[in-house]
């Protein structure tokens, strides 16, 4: 099972995402739900790396397994982050629709007091 975690700030960006395992749908290297999970996580993070000013750390140590973090926002990439942040939840939270046992999400939201 692919394990997920997003976590969210006020503005409903994303601050930090972990992932862990295989979906186990398919024989190594043609699994389709690891494929899909793993171009929407990607994709997620090069689009966030590619706004202006977006400072992002992660690591991808094994297969199977990608952590990220945003360590700062810069001006301007509040939407868009958000925007990619809605996307890639919405493309998991499908595929753990389509493919339980496979795929699990958990999302953590943070507010401004």
């Amino acid at each position: 099972m692919i394990a997920a975690k997003a976590v969210l700030d006020a503005e409903g960006r994303l601050v930090r995402f972990e992932a862990e395992g295989h979906a186990g749908s398919g024989p190594k290297g043609r699994d389709l739900v690891c494929a899909a999970f793993s171009v929407l996580a990607r994709s997620a993070y090069e689009a966030l790396a590619g706004l202006p000013g977006v400072e992002l750390e992660g690591s991808a140590p094994d297969r199977g397994s990608l952590r990220f973090r945003v360590r700062s926002f810069g001006p301007g990439s509040e939407g868009r982050a958000a925007g990619i942040a809605d996307f890639l939840l919405a493309g998991i939270s499908g595929l753990e629709r389509e493919y339980p046992g496979e795929v699990g999400l958990t999302i953590e939201r943070y507010w401004r007091e």
